[in-house]
């Protein structure tokens, strides 16, 4: 039997979503005079701008929205494109490209002639907190972090068991994982050198040490002189957290949290999350 194109959409969907790839909704809220998509169409567009399944219109309304799906995914908001002929745009003293009240406008050169208003959301990867250590302020980490909506990695040579979504024996980290990363480095004395190494190496997005400016310092200095670069050990935040004079795990925890999310929402990225 031929799967109905709203169940290819939805297995689409729904295939995107458990890889945790990026891809953005684009819907047709609005149609005057002849298009070919009407209202309700919509199409799935990846980030290279390509539409995996869906349909919203022929190739003077595909552009437009793969434009659009890429600026929304590399911005993580929505974004708003009303495609309109040439003619009303120059009528109305608006360029293609110009944005208005939130509305970027674009130009429909096919011979229809219709206007169409489309929304297009981007669906990004939940961001990922990844957590070196086994003792008080690693457990307590991983523990608060389940109510912020964050896919939980603790990691620690010899850890069978734990709080969080995944537990893994060790410091290797799948340099593959789609989406925003966070690693925080709470060994606490156990294992502080090897865990820096490995989340210097990651590509995270923002790495944080528990522990005071002078041990860092003092683990800085001996790495830099096993060969890590200083550059690179500078982008580690140290101590973790917000300054919010913290002194329990669960206190420590919170503030590191807290500089998570304000580094997560920075820059209205507010996209929704798989």
């Amino acid at each position: 039997m031929t799967a109905l194109p709203s169940d290819r959409f939805e297995t689409t969907l729904s295939a995107l979503r458990a890889r945790g790839e990026p891809f953005a909704i684009a819907t047709v809220v609005r149609t005057v005079d002849a298009t070919s998509a009407k209202p309700g169409a919509k199409a799935i567009v990846l980030p290279d701008g390509s539409i995996a399944e869906g349909w919203v219109g022929g190739g003077c309304a595909r552009a437009a929205v793969s434009r659009a799906a890429l600026s929304a995914l590399a911005a993580g908001q929505p974004q708003f494109v009303s495609l309109r002929p040439e003619e009303l745009l120059a009528a109305e003293g608006i360029e293609a490209g110009e944005e208005r009240q939130g509305v970027r406008f674009a130009r429909n050169g096919c011979p229809s002639k219709g206007s169409m208003d489309i929304f297009v959301e981007p669906v990004l990867p939940r961001p990922r907190l990844v957590i070196f250590g086994a003792g008080p302020v690693a457990m307590a980490l991983a523990d608060l972090a389940a109510r912020f909506d964050l896919h939980r990695t603790l990691a620690a040579p010899g850890l069978t068991e734990g709080a969080a979504d995944m537990v893994q024996d060790g410091f290797a980290l799948d340099t593959d994982a789609k989406g925003r990363r966070f690693i925080v480095v709470a060994t606490q004395g156990k294992g502080d050198e090897a865990g820096l190494r490995a989340a210097l190496a990651s590509g995270a997005e923002h790495i944080a040490f528990v522990g005071s400016r002078r041990k860092f310092a003092t683990l800085a200095a001996r790495l830099v002189q096993d060969g890590i670069a200083a550059d690179s050990l500078a982008r580690v935040k140290a101590p973790a957290g917000l300054n919010i004079h913290a002194i329990t795990p669960e206190e420590i925890a919170l503030s590191i949290l807290a500089e998570i999310t304000l580094l997560r929402r920075a820059g209205g990225r507010d996209a929704p999350e798989t």
